[in-house]
């Protein structure tokens, strides 16, 4: 896909192209998937989610910012496909109750946007964070709920000219919290199954006398 236009500045900047390439590949969107995203800002990773998702449902708690998600969003219409709600609300107030993916763009009230996630069985959960003492209260947080399935640490650094070389300005390091609340049918399956003592083969479920 071509890269997406952000012509309106939402004075945070968007995420950057290269964290947003991990964090769709972590997300790896179906044309039939609604993705939710937490703090859309600039609009950058909501449009990309638009070119790849079915339906796009993007939050911003502030109206300035909103607004720029909606300007960027229209600058890139002829390669959006998806069915995309802007709402201008605080999460978890406003997230939908079915949505395939979620991503977190920020720290605010995410202990209640993960719950919100447990509750509706969101398959993919996404969670970047730049600050190391956030990371390590998001990642307990993505444990005590079983959620967590890998953190991911990644330093991209861009290269300039000097004296006639090439030198690099490094960008600040990004810790990607990657999840899922879909409960694991397969290891369900495997809890409850026991082999017979006498190894002929037979299963039980737990829980039951044979």
């Amino acid at each position: 896909m071509p890269p997406i236009a952000l012509p309106h500045d939402a004075k945070a900047g968007p995420t950057k192209s290269e964290v947003r390439a991990v964090v769709h590949s972590k997300l790896a969107l179906e044309p039939d998937d609604h993705f939710a995203e937490v703090g859309s800002c600039t609009g950058a990773v909501t449009i990309e989610a638009a070119q790849r998702a079915g339906r796009v449902t993007a939050l911003e708690r502030k109206p300035e910012r909103l607004e720029t998600t909606e300007k960027n969003l229209a600058a890139n219409e002829g390669s959006v496909r998806a069915a995309v709600e802007l709402r201008n609300a605080e999460a978890p107030e406003g997230l939908p109750d079915d949505a395939d993916a979620l991503f977190l763009g920020g720290s605010r009230n995410f202990e209640a946007v993960l719950d919100h996630a447990v509750d509706t069985e969101i398959d993919r959960v996404i969670m970047n964070v730049s600050r190391l003492e956030v990371a390590g209260e998001a990642t307990e947080a993505f444990r005590e709920r079983d959620l967590l399935e890998e953190v991911v640490q990644f330093q991209v650094s861009h290269g300039y000219e000097l004296a006639g070389a090439t030198s690099f300005n490094s960008d600040n390091p990004v810790y990607m919290l990657v999840g899922s609340a879909t409960p694991d049918e397969d290891a369900d399956d495997e809890d409850s199954k026991k082999v017979a003592a006498d190894g002929s083969g037979e299963t039980r479920t737990e829980g039951t006398d044979r």
